[in-house]
């Protein structure tokens, strides 16, 4: 609930901090005294468009400033702040604050945290329900009718949500299967031939890079042929440099004894041998690994151009042929299995299809019993808030089935008819301004609703009416109030007398500086103050003793 309001520089407020208590809390006035402007200023921190006017004459910024309280915050504003990143401790207020400059620029904070308007717009439903002369919102949007039906029939909506997601999916599934069987039967030709070409081929995966370095080293050899052919022959045959080396090792070895240096010469002339041989070794070895085949390079550079070829006509990778295989396989298979599998989606869907029917229907049984209650506790509700001519309806409009959604397969909208023989139309359409907010209370008393706002607004809900009507506003009021808190502007003392807090509005001027202020009244201030809602300007006796009356009949 709205525990507190500061405003700084609203339009005729220069400061102003109240606290708010549960329960039914009332402010007066007279005429001209500002109350609109506090509901203005109120109306910031809910994410009305900000307007430099609002601004006080001769000041730089405005703020206002709003906190609320909660015992456990609700589910649908615990949502929205976790979706927007913005943190509530357990147990401590939310405040909700809009800076206003006299250029017309704002900014947004929520727990100090600055965010968008938009949130603030987001979050306004759950905070405050203001219902007044221009209502077009809360009760009277016909968007909200379905939902405040089902909670007061108290019908299983998340039952029939559950069935239709889970009617939609399997639909879902059978269009994708449908879709994706129809466009495998089209190509099943085209796979069937592109299997076979890839069957023939039977690429490997790992195949490209074998070939290519067997190629590129079958080309080495090809240039390489004269020089090892030329490298062979000189080490090969009696004349051979290798052979000349080895004759002159066994003619030294015969007269190495003679002198040390021919021992030293055999020495050397070995080793030399001994690399000429490896190097031998290594030129046959070498020579035999660069021979090339001309038939065998054919060969691979045939199978290279074909394994390349069908990568670029199935747009990929040579090592992705045998996946790409598959995929065509797989492809085929589910043709051949499809109409297996779309026979168990079909039977799936059309079972939860029934699901999800059987649970609509009792949905909408449910509406209709609760309509017929509805509209007789709000029938009982008009005649002591002078609405007896008027007749209330609760209309349930079947929906085609291209309609239906989660929240079930009917429409719903609060329909009213002002006078005998009037057709029955949408309460924005048909009531005035003060017949639309006593039809809002006498809704409101008869939904008795759970989890809407936590501050009800009632501004001027009195207004043309007195007497009895008067005192059944507000005895509604109160009622109304006892489960949370409701503020109610108003210039009935009946009403007035109803409240549990009660602040006075007013106006004063010094100079050239007009300024408004508001004021909660002790017991005695608010006999003085509901004696001047009855008599006027000059308060008498009389009227002093009629408000002690009010106030202890309330």
């Amino acid at each position: 609930m709205l525990t507190a309001l500061a405003i700084r520089n609203i339009v005729l407020i220069e400061a102003l901090d109240l606290a708010f208590a549960p329960g039914l809390g009332v402010l007066t006035g007279e005429t001209g005294a500002g109350k609109s402007i506090l509901l203005d200023a109120l109306g910031l921190v809910l994410g009305n468009r900000a307007d430099s006017a609002l601004v006080r004459a001769g000041e730089d910024q405005a703020s206002v400033t709003a906190s609320f309280e909660f015992a456990a915050l609700p589910a649908p504003l615990a949502a929205i702040l976790a979706e927007a990143e913005v943190e509530v401790e357990r147990g401590e207020p939310l405040i909700v604050r809009r800076r206003l400059k006299a250029d017309g620029a704002s900014k947004a904070f929520v727990n100090d945290q600055p965010v968008g308007v938009a949130l603030l717009r987001e979050l306004a439903p759950h905070l405050v329900e203001l219902h007044g002369q221009h209502d077009d919102r809360g009760l009277v949007n016909p968007r909200g009718h379905r939902l405040l039906l089902d909670r007061f029939a108290r019908a299983d909506v998340a039952g029939v949500e559950v069935a239709w997601q889970a009617w939609h999916a399997a639909r879902g599934a059978l269009d994708a299967a449908r879709a994706a069987l129809a466009r495998a039967s089209e190509d099943r030709d085209l796979l069937l031939a592109h299997l076979a070409e890839l069957t023939a081929l039977q690429p490997e995966e790992g195949e490209e890079e074998q070939l290519a370095e067997a190629r590129a080293a079958m080309q080495k050899g090809e240039r390489l042929a004269d020089d090892l052919s030329a490298l062979a022959r000189l080490w090969s045959g009696s004349d051979s440099a290798l052979a000349s080396l080895r004759g002159a090792a066994r003619r030294l070895d015969r007269i190495a004894g003679e002198h040390p240096l021919l021992a030293e010469a055999l020495a050397a002339l070995d080793r030399a041998v001994i690399e000429a041989s490896e190097a031998e070794d290594k030129l046959a070895r070498a020579e035999e690994a660069l021979s090339h085949d001309p038939a065998a390079l054919d060969r691979i550079e045939t199978r290279l151009f074909e394994l390349r070829a069908a990568a670029r006509k199935h747009q990929c990778q040579v090592d992705d042929l045998p996946q790409r295989m598959q995929a065509m396989r797989a492809s085929l298979d589910a043709i051949d299995s499809g109409e297996e599998g779309l026979a168990a989606l079909e039977a799936a869907e059309r079972m939860a299809g029934e699901d999800y029917r059987k649970r609509a229907v009792a949905l909408s049984e449910s509406r209709s019993a609760a309509a017929v209650r509805l509209d007789q506790a709000v029938a009982g509700e008009l005649a002591p808030l002078k609405l007896d001519a008027a007749r209330f309806r609760t209309a349930i409009t079947p929906l085609p089935e291209e309609r239906w959604g989660a929240s079930g397969i009917d429409s719903v909208e609060f329909l009213i008819s002002t006078n005998p023989g009037a057709a029955f139309a949408p309460l924005a359409k048909i009531a005035s301004g003060g017949e639309l907010s006593r039809f809002i209370l006498a809704l409101k008393v008869a939904l008795a609703e759970e989890g809407g706002a936590a501050t009800i607004i009632f501004d001027e809900i009195d207004r043309g009416v007195g007497g009895a009507v008067a005192s059944a506003i507000g005895e509604r009021l109160a009622r109304l109030a006892g489960g949370g808190q409701l503020l109610a502007v108003t210039h009935s003392p009946q009403v007035a007398a109803r409240g549990g807090q009660h602040y006075v509005i007013a106006k004063s001027s010094e100079g050239t500086v007009t300024r408004t202020s508001v004021h909660l009244l002790d017991a005695a201030g608010r006999q003085e103050e509901i004696a001047r809602m009855l008599s006027g300007a000059e308060i008498t006796s009389e009227a002093r003793a009629q408000a002690d009356r009010l106030l202890k009949q309330a």
